[in-house]
């Protein structure tokens, strides 16, 4: 079972889940409406193997105006990314239990 956290208003995001179609059976969570919970979070940056920061979106207003900082501690991100999913960095693909950050999307087929 390969899983991706997509949102399908983001390009790389759909290029990504194309890549993979044919790749085995695919569960598609749409992260922003089913959004993960911190020990969600948690598991897939264990996965990635990066800090919480390594796996955000920084650049998003929502990001600034939170407060946050890319030097904060990785559990102050994780609870923001659980509060706010728009920040978590997509899209993460999860398969054979390792996870990869589809940018580029080719970066995800060394899970499958």
């Amino acid at each position: 079972m390969i899983t991706i956290w997509h949102n399908p208003r983001c390009s790389k995001s759909r290029q990504t889940l194309a890549l993979i179609e044919d790749k085995g059976d695919i569960y598609v969570i749409k992260y922003l409406e089913d959004a993960p919970n911190g020990d969600d979070i948690r598991a897939v940056r264990d996965l990635l193997g990066v800090k919480a920061i390594d796996m955000m979106r920084p650049n998003e207003a929502e990001f600034v105006e939170m407060g946050l900082s890319r030097t904060d501690d990785d559990e102050t991100l994780i609870a923001a990314m659980a509060l706010t999913p728009k920040l978590i960095e997509r899209p993460i693909v999860l398969a054979n239990g390792k996870a990869a950050i589809g940018r580029p999307p080719e970066a995800v087929l060394e899970i499958l």
